[in-house]
C-alpha cells in the first residue's frame, strides 16, 4: 500500500482495495498464519498416531506436549520484546524457522530418544509462541486501520479452520504416510510459515513512523525485563484491555475448562453415546467460523459491550452440560458459544491495534497469550477435583453462572463500551 499521497496524487490515486482478500500483501500474511495454525494443530495428533502406532508411550505423549507448552510460554514475552525491538517480519522468519527445524528433530527422536524429543518440542512450542505476538503485529502495520477488523476475521478463520482441516487431513495423510512422514510434513508447513509472509507495508504511515522514531533513537536500549514491563505499562493505560483480559482468562480457566473435562463425561454417562462430544465440538468451531463471518461486516455502535455480550454467551456451553436436555440443545449452546467467542476475540484484536501504541503493540499482544494460555492448564488442572468433591452440577453452575457475571462486570469498566477512549471510527 502507498504511503500517505500528496494532494496531487490523491486525484490520480485508486481507491483501496474493498477487501483485504484482494490485498496481496495481507494475503500472504494470512497463509503463513494458516501455515502455522495448520502445523500447530496437527502436531498433537501426529504425535497421538505415535502412541496407537506403540512408538511412543502415554506418558512420553504429555511430557512431549508439556515441553511444547512450557516453550510457548517462555518464548511469547520474549517474541513480543523482540517484534517491537526489530522487524515484525523478521521474528515471524526466525521464529517460524525454528519450529521447522525443531520437528524433523521431533521425528528424529521418535521411538529412539524421549529427550530429543523432549527438547525438540519445547524448541517448536518456543518458535510458535515467538511468532503470535509478532503476527499480530505484523497485521497492524500489512492492513490499513479501516480494513483490521475484516482481517482480523480472516485471520482468526484461518485458526479455526485449522482445528477441523488440520487432524482431517493428517488423518487422510496417515492411511499413505508414516508418523515420520507426517512430521517432516508438518516440518514443511513452518517453513512456509516462515517464508510466504512480506513485510508490513506502510498502511500506518504515521503509527509506523513514530514507533521506528523511537527504535532508532541513540539512547542505549532497556533489558528485556525493563522492556516487557514497559509493555504491562501500556496495558495498564487502557482499562477496557485489563478488564477484556480479566473476563477473557475467567472464560477460558472455568467455562472452558470446565466444558473440555465435563463434556466427555455426560456424553458418555447421560447420553450413552460418543456422538454428542463429537458433534458439540464440531457445532463450536463451525459457530467460531460463523460469527468471524458475521463480525467481518458487522459494526455494532457499542462495539465492547457487543463483544463481552459474546463473550458471555459462552456460559451456555456449561449450563447446556447442567440441564437434562435432548442432545440437539447442548450441540446448539456450543454453535451459539463458538459464534460469541469471535464475536468477542475479533473486535477484541482490532481495538488492541488500533488503541496501543504501535511500538508497544508486540508486548501487549503477548501480554494477552501469556495470561490467556498460561492460566487454562491451571483451570483444567483444578476442575477434575472440583467436580470430584462438589459434583459436576455444582461445578458447571457455579462455572455456567461466572461466565455469565464476568463479562458483564467488564463491560461495565471505563472505556469498555467502545473498546477505547472514544467511539471506533465508522467503516463500511
Amino acid at each position: 500500500m502507498a504511503t500517505t499521497p500528496t494532494p496531487t496524487a490523491a486525484k490520480t490515486a485508486g481507491p483501496p482495495p474493498r477487501s483485504v482478500l484482494r490485498d496481496p500483501a495481507f494475503l500472504r500474511l494470512w497463509a503463513g498464519t494458516t501455515a502455522s495454525g495448520l502445523a500447530t494443530w496437527a502436531l498433537p495428533f501426529v504425535l497421538g498416531l505415535a502412541v496407537l502406532h506403540r512408538d511412543l508411550g502415554a506418558a512420553g505423549l504429555g511430557l512431549v506436549l508439556a515441553a511444547r507448552t512450557l516453550g510457548f510460554l517462555a518464548a511469547v514475552a520474549v517474541g513480543g520484546v523482540l517484534a517491537d525491538r526489530h522487524s515484525r517480519r523478521a521474528v515471524v522468519l526466525w521464529s517460524a524457522l525454528a519450529a521447522a527445524v525443531a520437528t524433523p528433530l521431533i521425528a528424529a527422536g521418535l521411538g529412539r530418544s524421549l529427550v530429543l524429543m523432549t527438547a525438540a518440542a519445547a524448541l517448536a512450542g518456543a518458535g510458535q509462541g515467538a511468532c503470535r505476538p509478532a503476527f499480530q503485529a505484523l497485521t497492524a502495520e500489512t492492513v490499513e486501520p479501516g480494513h483490521r477488523q475484516q482481517a482480523n476475521a480472516a485471520m482468526t478463520m484461518a485458526v479455526r479452520g485449522s482445528t477441523l482441516a488440520g487432524p482431517a487431513l493428517t488423518a487422510l495423510l496417515a492411511a499413505f504416510l508414516d508418523v515420520g512422514a507426517l512430521l517432516l510434513g508438518i516440518g514443511l508447513l513452518w517453513l512456509a510459515a516462515a517464508l510466504i509472509p512480506g513485510k508490513g507495508t506502510a498502511a500506518a504511515a504515521g503509527a509506523a513512523t513514530a514507533a521506528g522514531a523511537t527504535r532508532a533513537a541513540p539512547a542505549p536500549r532497556a533489558g528485556f525485563r525493563a522492556e516487557f514491563l514497559e509493555g504491562m505499562r501500556e496495558a495498564r493505560r487502557h482499562p477496557w484491555f485489563l478488564a477484556g483480559l480479566a473476563a477473557l482468562v475467567t472464560v477460558i480457566a472455568l467455562g472452558y475448562s470446565a466444558t473440555s473435562v465435563a463434556l466427555p463425561l455426560i456424553s458418555r454417562d447421560r447420553y450413552g453415546t460418543e456422538w454428542v462430544l463429537a458433534a458439540a465440538v464440531t457445532a463450536y468451531t463451525v459457530g467460531a467460523l460463523g460469527g468471524a463471518l458475521v463480525i467481518a461486516r458487522w459494526r455494532p455502535r457499542s462495539p465492547g459491550w457487543a463483544a463481552f455480550a459474546g463473550l458471555a454467551a459462552y456460559g451456555l456451553a456449561p449450563l447446556s452440560l447442567m440441564l437434562p436436555v435432548h442432545p440437539v440443545a447442548v450441540v446448539a449452546a456450543y454453535a451459539v458459544a463458538g459464534i460469541g467467542i469471535e464475536l468477542f476475540n475479533v473486535p477484541w484484536f482490532t481495538a488492541t491495534q488500533r488503541e496501543v501504541a504501535p511500538d508497544k503493540l508486540a508486548r501487549v499482544s503477548s501480554l494477552d497469550f501469556l495470561v490467556s494460555y498460561g492460566l487454562a492448564p491451571v483451570g483444567l488442572a483444578l476442575i477434575a477435583p472440583a467436580i470430584e468433591a462438589f459434583g459436576v452440577t455444582a461445578v458447571l453452575g457455579a462455572c455456567a453462572g461466572t461466565c455469565f457475571l464476568v463479562p458483564a462486570a467488564a463491560a461495565l469498566v471505563p472505556t469498555g463500551r467502545h473498546f477505547g477512549r472514544t467511539s471506533a471510527p465508522a467503516t463500511h
